[in-house]
This record gives structure tokens, sequence and C-alpha cells, in this order.
């Protein structure tokens, strides 16, 4: 039966035995649908996320979405064009169960102004990357990517932990929210700033965020008392971070860390103008949106450049992937991009052994599921310190939000292994359900994004949008049960593509052969993408791990 959500009282939390579908498979990917609404910042208007990250294109497709899932066989594929169902066919049971293609624009139409404009006329939606692929799970969806991130500055530059160290960001929605308690996780004393107030009420009552100042005098006391402690503490600030930056910066403070994850990516339907009330900002989206832009890039020239001045006095800071560079070039801020941006300056060893952000949802909606599967884990990856060291922290920290999940950074093999083993204990009744499996859409082979995955690529390729296109057939051929390519939409128009997948371990030997090929060939993808650009490591995990590269 479905759980009541206190946060959304009209949005239960799937769970349970029954199904509604003809099998579990499409019962999953029903369940998942309703989950990236039970865990979303506006369900009401279909919203999860980043401002305008939709689950369907409006209610009508959403109603025919469930419809569909629920009357569909095995042997059929559900196809889906920016949030509306369009063609339901017959393929065979090995074949998708939904294909996807959201927000997909041609090049030289691929711009904000042409994204709105199709929107408003009811054609298009944005699925930002997990939301209208129905894979978001709240904040802890990017809360490893966050923290590691944070332990990676901090093995450079602080000697190992950020304890005594002064963190200052902004951003506390759907995806900024994970930044207070990956902070705190990592030892930190962090300043999160937000104009909305609910949005920091939210993140406090769920367990994210600590602490709520009165005043940016409060904030800032609050944060120099637990530096001097070396005492690890969140605080949020209501206010905008293009006038709370440059104030900091006036008064000669100078943070350890500074970044951003303010929705700056959207000048419309995100960032808040400095001056400007959520009100105002909202009675002009329709009709003042040449004035709304023009405000939000000024105010986001004026947060950057803040953030310069920290850099120059000594600052660690990273743009943490909101375009907010982009917009403050745009906006005349010529060394914008002197700011690093988090992938290459932290994460790309990583990315070029495919160690991303997988993750899996338990069906039943039974916590005891995610723990039985921490267990495994630990029990598999004895010797992967980011593994081992995540999930003890996240069975220490992370609260749990809609359907028990969980995320951890795994890489070619490990993925499948996990699955697999996963899919034994689902078909042996050890789990109280199916378990679906997935990943974030910024993964090895799985995004073109030359501002924020693919900048500065070492043989210049930033800006090929082949990967993930790639992905995305090589999924279907690998039989996963979702496969979604994605492009940017608003301030993300004509920036981005990216391929998203969901496969479904429900315990039978069909979803052993779905596991096996889908993550295996997913992630040989993403290590053939960085070999292709020249990455030893790559390399190095080609010839260890066998993958199938063909040199020329």
């Amino acid at each position: 039966m479905p759980k009541a959500n206190p946060r959304h009282p009209g949005f239960p939390i799937p769970g349970g035995p029954e199904l509604r579908a003809r099998g579990w498979r499409q019962e999953a990917l029903l369940r998942l649908l309703e989950n990236v609404l039970s865990v979303g910042e506006d369900p009401d208007n279909l919203v999860v996320y980043a401002a305008l990250g939709k689950a369907a294109r409006n209610w009508p497709a959403h109603r025919a979405i469930v419809k569909t899932l629920i009357e569909m066989d095995e042997d059929q594929t559900l196809l889906i064009q920016s949030g509306k169902p369009v063609g339901l066919l017959k393929t065979h049971a090995k074949a998708p169960l939904v294909i996807m293609a959201n927000c997909n624009i041609v090049g030289q139409w691929a711009k904000a102004e042409v994204f709105y404009e199709l929107q408003r006329k009811g054609l298009i939606c944005w699925g930002g990357l997990t939301a209208g692929a129905w894979q978001y799970i709240g904040s802890q969806g990017v809360i490893q990517g966050t923290y590691e991130i944070f332990m990676r500055i901090a093995e450079r530059r602080f000697g190992g932990d950020l304890s005594g160290r002064f963190v200052l960001t902004a951003g506390l929605g759907g995806m900024g929210g994970a930044q207070p308690l990956a902070g705190r996780m990592a030892g930190a004393a962090i300043l999160c700033v937000d104009i909305d107030a609910e949005r920091a009420k939210k993140r406090r009552e769920i367990g994210y965020l600590q602490e709520i100042a009165p005043d940016l005098d409060a904030a800032l006391a609050m944060i120099d008392a637990a530096v001097k402690e070396k005492r690890a503490l969140s605080v949020g600030l209501v206010g905008n971070a293009a006038e709370i930056y440059p104030e900091i910066a006036r008064r000669g403070i100078v943070p350890h860390v500074v970044t951003d994850q303010t929705s700056a990516h959207d000048l419309v339907y995100g960032y808040v103008p400095k001056g400007m009330s959520l009100d105002q900002v909202k009675s002009l989206r329709d009709d003042g949106q040449g004035q709304l832009m023009a405000a939000s890039r000024a105010s986001i020239v004026e947060h950057v450049k803040a953030m310069l001045d920290f850099q120059a006095k000594g600052a660690e800071v990273f743009d943490n992937g909101n375009l907010i560079r982009t917009q403050a070039r745009e906006g005349g801020v010529t060394n914008a991009f002197d700011i690093p941006i988090f992938t290459e300056a932290y994460l790309r060893p990583l990315f070029a052994r495919a160690i991303g952000p997988f993750r899996w949802m338990a069906l039943s909606g039974e916590e005891s599921d995610i723990a039985r599967i921490d267990d495994l884990l630990l029990d598999i990856f004895p010797h992967n310190r980011i593994v081992t060291n995540w999930i003890r922290l996240a069975r220490q920290h992370i609260p749990l939000e809609g359907l028990p999940a969980r995320i951890a950074w795994l890489g070619h093999g490990e993925r499948t292994a996990l699955a697999r083993r996963v899919n034994e204990l689902v078909a042996t009744g050890e789990l109280k359900g199916p378990v679906a499996f997935s990943r974030d859409h910024l993964d090895a082979g799985a995004m073109a994004h030359p501002n924020i995955m693919t900048e500065r690529m070492k043989d210049g390729s930033d800006a090929i949008a082949d990967w993930p296109l790639l992905d995305a057939m090589l999924l279907c051929s690998s039989m996963a049960d979702l496969v979604v390519v994605h492009s940017g939409g608003g301030g993300y128009a004509g920036y981005m593509t990216s391929c998203g997948v969901t496969v479904v371990a429900d315990g039978t030997v069909e979803a052993d052969e779905r596991l096996d090929h889908a993550l295996t060939n997913d992630t040989s993808l993403g290590v053939i993408r960085y070999a292709d650009a020249g990455y030893e490591d790559s390399f190095e995990e080609i010839a260890a791990k066998g993958i199938g590269h063909v040199k020329v």
C-alpha cells in the first residue's frame, strides 16, 4: 500500500506487494514516476526540481502515461516525446518498455527564448536530468557527489578534512539542498544562502540543514564559532546571494571554499534578481521575460564578481554546474571562467574509469531492503574506500525520502556485480520486493556539456554529443527497461545532451540478463569515451577489465 506523504499529502509514497500493472517491470516504472512527484519541489505543477524539470508535460499526458503503464504488455514499448506519450508499439519482451526523447531542439533553434515559446504552446517540456526520466530520489541523489567534491578539496588543500573550514554556498532547491548536509558530513561549517524561506525550512525539516539564521550577522557569528571549535555545522540564511556574497567580501571575510547552486541556469524561472521578491519575479515570467532575464544576468554579474574576489584572496572557488559562469561572461565578466568547473577540477580521474553516481530504489517501499543492500555493498567491496566510507556515513546521516533509495559511486564491473547480486536476493525472497537501478545522467559516457561535464577535455572534444546518443542506442540494444535522451531547457537550451537508463531487478533470469548487458555496456562506453579523448586512466581500465575498445 502507498504511504502517506507529509510533505505533499496528495502524492503518496508508492510501495507494497500489490501490482496494478501487468508485470513488475511496468509497475516499477509507474512507481518511479509516482516517486519523483512525491519527493519533488512542486508536484502540483509536475515540477520535480531546477525550476522547470518536469516529470510529464501536463496532467493529461501524465494520466495517459499512468494508464498505459498499467495496461501495456511486456512485449510493447511506450514512446514519450517531451513528457507526452505518443505511441505504444509492439516490439518484443527484451526491448525497453519506455523510450523517451525530452527537449531535443535542432541546433540553431536551441535557445532559451525558443524553448520558452515552445513550452508556452504546450509542445515541449524539460526533463531536467533525472526528473523527466523518473529517476530523481530527492536530495540524496546528488549528495555523495557533493560530498566527494568537498573531500577532494579537503585532500588537496586542507590536510584531508574540512574541520575548522568555512564553506560558503547558495541554493537550497532540489539539487542545492544536498549541500548543507554534504558539507557537514565533510566536517565543514557551511553557510547556505537561499531567497526562498520555505526551501530553507524544508531542508531543516528533513534533516539536511541544522540552523536557519535570522540575519547575516548572526549567520557569520554561528559560522565563526563553529570554525574556531572545528565543529561541523550547517546554517541557512534567507537572502539573495547576489547581495550576500558581495557583502561578505566587503567585510573582508574570506571563506575557505566558495561555490553556488542557485538556479542560475534559468534567468526566467530559476534565478531571482536582487531587489525583487519571489512574487514580483513570478508576475514577470509571462509578459516580462526580457526584463527578468536582464535583471537576473545583472545580479549574476555581481554574484560572480564576488566569487572571483574570494578566489583572488585565496579561497577555493568552483562552479557546481549551474551555468553561473556562462551567464556572468555573457553579462560582461570576461574572466568568469577563471573559476573552474567541478568535474574537471575534482572528479575527472573517477569519470575516466567510469566511476560515477549509481543509484537504486527499493520498490517495496521498505527501508530494510536498502539496509540489506548496504550490507551487501560492504561485503562485496571491502577494499573500496570511497564506497565503504560513504555507506557508513549515509547510514548515519542520510534521511530517506520517498521510495527508500541509496546512491554510491561505483565503476565498471562494480555496478553490474552489485545489481546481479541484488537480483538474486529478490529471487530468494531475502528482499521484500524488486529494486530499480539507475544513475545520474552526469556519468562518464552519458553527457555532453562543454561548460560542465566535458569542459576542457584533453582532445578538445567538449561539444561532441555523439557519446550520449551512442549510449542511448547501446542501452536499447542491451535490453534496458527505460532509456532516455535529454537536452537542455530554459537557460540550459543548446548547452547539453544526456542519456539516462533504468533497469529493474525483479528476481528473474531475464532481469539478470538485462542487468548484465545494460550496466556493463553503459560503463564500457564511459571508459571508451575517455580513452578516445586520451586519458591514461581509461587505457589502464580497458587493459585491466578487458573492455572491447577498438584502437585506430
